[in-house]
């Protein structure tokens, strides 16, 4: 089968970086599914795996956690899905990944794609709708209230994947205001037209920002990025016992600035049920199921927001560009082989 995958780490300016080459079909486990993929997204974990990792001396390793397809053919453990089930999933780490014509995938992380989405319209939703919502959900629990704070939350890198689903979903399915940060027009507008209540800029005071909203202090920050730099600003400006989650790697996080207002902080990786396999790997498989029928009520929107035509190394190397800029507005997909 084709695939994209890459031997070293290297700038992904080096045609090298990502290579097009051909590889046995997987094998798919008890649990998985074996999916024809049509169309994959690139999100900063591609990047970074790119960017760091060794693969063993004459292996392959291909990237790509965000598809959509169509199955197969399933394992013997397999429950709801047959062959020919259009599906959409993020993957898992550790193992290969959808930059490549099949995927094996574990049954219990995928759910059938929105109907009312085309392919690469829904393969720009998975890792970073799960994300959000475990983030809301499970980590922020924001459907509890922080005594004496406001029903706010204020969220550090808005209009980025994770950014641009985390602010439908609350729209969609809380009365919490939100409170985005962008520092572009483009940016600004592209929030708005999800429904964010305010945005400010991150490159700014944020405690002066969100003291002139005359909302009260935010019971919850969610950050995506820069975390180090933002935590002392989130730590003045969330009311006390408020909560924070965040998604980056920073080297180094200084959490004594929450102690006085024993604000509580929470990481989220959505890679740990499924890597993990934990209890309720499940759940994300349902988190899943639960965003494609809101996208078909049309309560929710796909955030792909530009998509390149050929899964190939060239538009593959093209699309990590784009993502590691850092200025993505949305989500960039690639579509068909």
């Amino acid at each position: 089968m084709k695939a994209v995958g890459f031997n070293r780490p290297l700038p992904v300016s080096d045609e090298n970086s990502l290579l097009d080459i051909e590889l046995p079909a997987p094998e798919p486990k008890p649990h998985d599914l074996l999916v024809e993929v049509h169309a994959v997204s690139v999100n900063p974990a591609d990047v970074k795996v790119r960017a760091a990792h060794t693969p063993a001396e004459g292996q392959y390793r291909v990237l790509g956690w965000d598809a959509a397809g169509v199955v197969k053919a399933v394992g013997s453990a397999v429950r709801g899905f047959a062959a020919g089930d259009e599906v959409y999933y993020a993957g898992v780490i550790n193992r290969q990944g959808s930059y490549a014509q099949l995927q094996a995938v574990d049954s219990r992380i995928a759910a059938k794609k929105p109907r009312t989405l085309d392919f690469a319209q829904a393969a720009a939703l998975p890792l970073t709708a799960l994300t959000a919502w475990e983030t809301l959900f499970d980590r922020l629990d924001v459907n509890k209230p922080v005594a004496g704070g406001s029903r706010a939350l204020l969220l550090v890198g808005g209009a980025g994947g994770v950014g641009s689903i985390t602010v439908q979903l609350l729209k969609t399915l809380t009365d919490i205001q939100i409170i985005a940060t962008a520092s572009r027009p483009e940016s600004e507008a592209w929030l708005r037209s999800l429904g964010a209540d305010f945005v400010i800029n991150h490159h700014h005071s944020l405690p002066e920002q969100v003291e002139k909203l005359g909302i009260g202090a935010p019971s919850w920050a969610f950050s995506t990025s820069h975390t180090e730099h933002y935590l002392p600003q989130l730590a003045e400006l969330l009311a006390p016992q408020g909560r924070i989650a965040l998604i980056d790697d920073p080297a180094a996080l200084d959490a004594n600035p929450l102690k006085g207002k024993s604000i509580s902080l929470h990481w989220e990786f959505m890679f740990t049920r499924p890597l993990r396999e934990t209890a309720d790997i499940a759940r994300q498989g349902e988190i899943l199921a639960k965003v494609a029928q809101l996208v078909d009520e049309g309560r929710l929107k796909t955030t792909a927001t530009q998509t390149i035509d050929g899964i190939n190394a060239a538009n593959l190397r093209r699309a990590h560009q784009m993502v590691e800029r850092g200025d993505m507005v949305g989500k960039v997909v690639l579509a068909g082989w």
